[in-house]
């Protein structure tokens, strides 16, 4: 069974309480957890617009090849080059979040909610974020403009995750 975890840059945190969460239009209030496969994504600064993308089976071998190095088990994650210096200098840590009130989050894959408060089992160190990818395998490429490279994920057939993309200058910029 996979571990939970929620990522921040307080290292503070004694307990999490539940709260409604406009993010994921939800109005019920929640703790939100994210599993260790998909947790690799929130090794970021928490408001820093990113991407990530990987492919499933029904990826086409075009768009592995286009978009993966012709390489299927490869994760992408995409940041725009005005984050950069963010990504280098923020400190985030994990932290390990029993499951025993915890349930997955039917509309996204990776999250899970629990309806009650939640004391954390320890906190992790999460260290430099860029080694840190490096360590995972994970490519981190750093883009001029996000928003071209993002729309040609979006239009393939690779699985993907936006985080924070509000966060970017509009389209147009």
């Amino acid at each position: 069974m996979t571990d939970l975890w929620h990522v921040s840059e307080d290292d503070s945190i004694q307990r999490f309480e539940p709260r409604s969460n406009p993010e994921h239009d939800t109005v019920e209030a929640l703790v939100w957890a994210i599993d260790s496969v998909h947790v690799p994504a929130y090794w970021f600064p928490r408001e820093c617009p990113r991407g990530t993308y990987w492919a499933v089976p029904d990826t086409s071998d075009e768009d592995v090849d286009r978009l993966l190095l012709g390489d299927r088990t490869l994760r992408v994650h995409l940041v725009q080059a005005d984050w950069l210096q963010l990504v280098r200098s923020t400190r985030v840590v994990a932290y390990r979040l029993p499951r025993d009130t915890f349930e997955p989050y039917v509309r996204a894959a990776g999250y899970w909610v629990s309806r009650e408060p939640v004391e954390p089992l320890d906190v992790v160190e999460v260290g430099d974020l860029l080694d840190k990818h490096a360590e995972a395998g994970i490519e981190l490429r750093i883009v001029p403009k996000l928003w071209p490279v993002w729309q040609q994920v979006i239009e393939s057939t690779v699985e993907f995750s936006g985080i924070r993309l509000r966060n970017l200058k509009p389209r147009s910029s």
